[in-house]
């Protein structure tokens, strides 16, 4: 998993606490702090999956086009860091047994844990996670 997933996540679930209002990409970028210009690629690739639209001008910016507890962390997950499970194997050794083998054994490994989280995180939607949010901010 990589930190656009987590991008990704606090931004919608951002967007989500502020309906009916635009939120410019320095603003959460400010809210996840990291630099503009990581939270606008990621922005990018939601606005074209169609979670979020963008608006021109002064007061423009980004909001959200999709009801919160319709979007599944496991869709972000897709979106943002599939495949980002499996390590890279160094330059293994080609003439030892192990060495020659060991990436293509552990492949179905990596592959198995992938579909597991993705099944751990479609029972989770952004507005659970901002729920989550709210009862944490209380407690």
């Amino acid at each position: 998993m990589n930190s656009d997933f987590t991008i990704a996540v606090h931004s919608l679930s951002y967007l989500a606490h502020l309906p009916e209002r635009v939120a410019p990409s320095d603003r959460i970028a400010r809210s996840v702090s990291v630099h503009p210009v990581r939270v606008r690629k990621v922005l990018s690739l939601l606005r074209k999956k169609g979670y979020i639209k963008s608006r021109e001008g002064a007061k423009g910016g980004f909001e959200l086009n999709c009801a919160p507890d319709q979007v599944t962390l496991d869709e972000l997950y897709v979106l943002t860091s599939e495949g980002s499970i499996k390590p890279k194997f160094p330059n293994p050794n080609p003439q030892c047994l192990i060495g020659s083998n060991i990436e293509k054994a552990m492949d179905g490994i990596f592959l198995d844990l992938e579909d597991q989280v993705g099944h751990y995180l479609r029972n989770y939607t952004i507005a659970d996670i901002l729920a989550r949010v709210e009862r944490q901010s209380r407690a």
